[in-house]
């Protein structure tokens, strides 16, 4: 029996431990000078103007639509195949989650259904780079501009993500990320907010602290704000992951090139493979089972042979409070449903071997021939 392979291994060490032990020495722990460093890092890596980091992605969304002036009634377009994150802000600010198919070969936002679900109500679009793999921006963009919509990149999983040569994060409005641990690098929770819009960049930063603007020794409050903060604690471990993020990156992508390869010529699976627009990270290494296997199944049998493994992600339209709430029917987005239903995410880290690269593709193949 082979030991537990796991799912995912943040890569930490010492580093992480002697930043935020200086931190702790200044006894100054909420967002302060290490947030602004990481803050800074994220901002030049991907070449905006405004970085802003938040406590989660999740917050990071919320906050982008409370500056986007999303109000009732307003419409936001999502990707279906995502974490429940990505809708479950568009309802916090009391708009319509439109939840829109995918293209299976990315498993990005499908552009045709997306067209077809624009009306006078909708107000955005959150494409989702799903698994690391950027949606297709172009045509997305230039239906932002027909319409008069912002576009909300979900980058949640697409930090050094690239899409025809340029960064998640600078390709929308507004790109979102997040740093929790299975995400590309990790602060253990925690998010940010990349933008070049001056004007949206000053009301994210009066939201994201109580709505309070310093005056002298105290402040006025000149908005209902939140505390989307993140602890300087967290901002050390940012500092110290983001010199790890290039390494990280052309580490994730040569496993999975090895992956690739070990599976190819598998029955019944597809592997995930790089878009025509370049770029993947593979934050996560998704494959597509054929539908006549049980996918639950065989994430079981894997289990047994020590190899951790989940779904892809969730259908939102087969999820009961989408259901319940907006009258979608289960299988309505087919390709989202046959994602959900049929994907399996397999461990991908840098701290892999190749002896483990062979145990996955062995375990893949044993419990399908």
């Amino acid at each position: 029996m082979w030991g537990h392979m796991r799912l995912n291994l943040p890569c930490v060490d010492e580093r992480e431990l002697a930043e935020v032990a200086k931190v702790l020495a200044t006894g100054y722990f909420t967002q302060g000078p290490k947030v602004a460093e990481f803050e800074k890092l994220v901002a030049d890596f991907t070449q905006t103007e405004f970085a802003f980091a938040t406590s989660s992605c999740t917050t990071a969304l919320h906050l982008s639509l409370a500056a986007l002036g999303i109000e009732p009634g307003d419409e936001v377009l999502v990707a279906d195949f995502t974490f429940p994150a990505s809708a479950n802000v568009i309802v916090q600010q009391k708009a319509v989650p439109v939840l829109v198919d995918i293209d299976l070969e990315t498993f990005t936002i499908d552009i045709d259904d997306l067209r077809a679900k624009i009306t006078p109500h909708s107000k955005a679009i959150m494409p989702v780079h799903t698994f690391g793999c950027s949606a297709d921006m172009d045509p997305i963009m230039q239906l932002a501009e027909e319409h008069g919509l912002a576009v909300v990149e979900d980058a949640a999983c697409a930090i050094g993500t690239t899409y025809k040569g340029r960064y998640c994060g600078n390709l929308g409005t507004l790109g979102c990320f997040s740093f929790h641990p299975r995400k590309v690098i990790t602060t253990g929770e925690g998010g940010m907010i990349t933008t070049n819009d001056r004007d949206l960049a000053e009301r994210i930063q009066l939201l994201r602290s109580h709505g309070g603007v310093r005056t002298g020794y105290w402040f006025e409050y000149e908005a209902a704000g939140f505390n989307y903060r993140l602890s300087d604690i967290l901002g050390a471990l940012g500092v110290v992951q983001m010199a790890k993020l290039p390494w990280i990156i052309e580490r994730k992508r040569t496993l999975a090139g090895q992956l690739q390869e070990r599976l190819a010529g598998i029955p019944g699976i597809r592997a995930p493979q790089e878009p025509a627009w370049g770029g993947h990270i593979y934050q996560s290494f998704v494959i597509l089972v054929d539908e006549q296997l049980d996918r639950d199944q065989l994430i079981s049998d894997l289990r047994d042979q020590d190899i951790e493994t989940t779904l892809g992600t969730y259908a939102l339209h087969d999820q009961p409070y989408f259901q319940e709430n907006y009258g979608y029917e289960s299988g309505q987005l087919p390709n989202s449903h046959t994602a959900f239903k049929q994907t399996i995410t397999l461990p991908l880290y840098p701290q892999l071997t190749e002896v483990e690269l062979d145990m996955i593709a062995d375990g893949v193949r044993a419990v399908l021939t």
